[in-house]
């Protein structure tokens, strides 16, 4: 239903916790306000309407977007509040204290958020949950860099870990059609995107239910015709397993970023089947040889939970000595804390002070690592595309493995060539060349 022509556009904040699928989420439904002729502010002071669309992976998460929640309702009482995201649907009770009279729309209810903001607007408070079957391929999307473009290849997972709470809110596994997501790839390189990021919370979970192939999927955006490259999202261990050599030929096509993320969690067996896990180090560690046997310049990332219940010393070595083994790029580390819901939280927390003590020594050892790997690049020639502004100066740019590369000039949207001249520990600058 469109708004009548006399009725003047409503201003409109959307503020994103998350990960990127998340960030694909705030996206759609900023393009559907946009197209229902409304309008994305980027301050709250300037909104009618204030959007928190939530995350709830992590304690940390959850504690700063309930942080912001009180912040907003106390600076701009006035103005209507909606919340989004995976909160609404994990753990309501909370959100109906922090914020009662807030309105809610559930992450498979995206796609109503003109017609919530409009009721919202009315007055009515609307309270949009629960799961649906709707597909967001093809959706408006208002990009937050016009250069980058999300697709969501799948919603939902196919696992069962014992800690997450995220699968709560997304419920079962969801997989969009081939054809479509291709027709969004395609809207999105003729509109000028260089960068697309095939995102899900497990991408190698695609097709599982739907009999389509992920390999193909890659293979299919890959062939798509215009100057481009594809980030592939997160990969389970589990879901790989027995599927590995094709989706390592489809990493090799030119167009895909040799970077490969793939979560362990924890680097001892009894641990990774006390989190239900699915695999166990050894497929970890097999998985990561055939891709760099035949890809060897591919970049790694992985996600490790230190602390959980049943993480003995012993079993925190083993990951360690994992981390030593693997070298990865990336690590994205993160202290156990129990989330509503799930079989883990019956299970006592392990002392907080070894949790931070574990905690620091991982991140001591990613740090040195990252810096290890980075060093190994100065001097180095790498082909980087070009995708934004640097916050603290100089311009982004990404090179084949998914580096970032710092270099002080260049043009937005282009590739180039670049002398790596010096290694960070989580980056590595370099100067174009000519």
């Amino acid at each position: 239903m469109n708004k009548k022509m006399e009725d003047q556009p409503m201003n409109i904040y959307i503020e994103t916790f998350g990960c990127t699928f998340n960030q694909a989420d705030s996206q759609i439904m900023a393009g559907l306000l946009k197209e229902d002729e409304e309008k994305i502010v980027s301050k709250p002071e300037d909104a009618d309407v204030i959007v928190m669309n939530t995350c709830y992976v992590k304690h940390p998460t959850e504690q700063k977007a309930l942080n912001k929640i009180h912040k907003v309702q106390k600076q701009f009482p006035d103005k209507k509040l909606i919340i989004s995201g995976c909160m609404v649907e994990i753990d309501p009770e909370k959100l109906e204290k922090a914020a009662p009279t807030a309105s809610w729309i559930g992450p498979h209810r995206i796609s109503s958020a003109p017609e919530i903001v409009r009721s919202v607007l009315n007055g009515k408070m609307v309270r949009a949950t629960g799961y649906g079957t709707g597909c967001k391929v093809g959706l408006p999307k208002l990009r937050s860099n016009p250069l980058v473009h999300i697709v969501q290849i799948c919603e939902g997972c196919a696992g069962n870990c014992s800690y997450c709470c995220t699968r709560f809110a997304r419920g079962k596994l969801q997989s969009y059609p081939t054809e479509l997501i291709k027709r969004e790839v395609e809207r999105a390189v003729d509109e000028g995107c260089v960068e697309i990021q095939l995102t899900a919370q497990d991408t190698a979970a695609y097709g599982k239910d739907t009999g389509e192939s992920f390999p193909n999927l890659i293979n299919e955006v890959a062939a798509i015709e215009g100057d481009f490259m594809i980030r592939i999202g997160m990969m389970h261990p589990k879901s790989l397993l027995g599927n590995v050599d094709e989706v390592v030929r489809a990493f090799k096509n030119r167009r895909v970023y040799k970077f490969l993320h793939i979560p362990v969690q924890c680097g001892n067996d009894d641990v990774l089947r006390d989190m239900n896990r699915g695999h166990r180090v050894s497929d970890f560690k097999d998985i990561i040889r055939r891709f760099r046997e035949e890809i060897p310049e591919i970049a790694i990332a992985t996600d490790i939970i230190v602390g959980y219940p049943t993480e003995s010393e012993d079993a925190f070595k083993d990951t360690l000595r994992l981390v030593e083994d693997i070298k990865p790029d990336f690590i994205n580390i993160s202290k156990y804390g129990h989330r509503p819901g799930t079989k883990a939280s019956l299970l006592d927390e392990i002392d907080h002070n070894t949790m931070k003590k574990r905690s620091k020594l991982l991140s001591d050892l990613k740090s040195k690592i990252g810096y290890e790997n980075n060093l190994k690049l100065v001097g180095s020639t790498q082909k980087v595309l070009i995708t934004g502004k640097g916050s603290k100066g100089g311009y982004i740019s990404k090179s084949n493995s998914y580096k970032q590369v710092i270099v002080p000039e260049g043009d937005l949207g282009t590739f180039a060539d670049a002398r790596v001249t010096r290694a960070k520990g989580t980056y590595v600058m370099g100067k174009l060349l000519e």
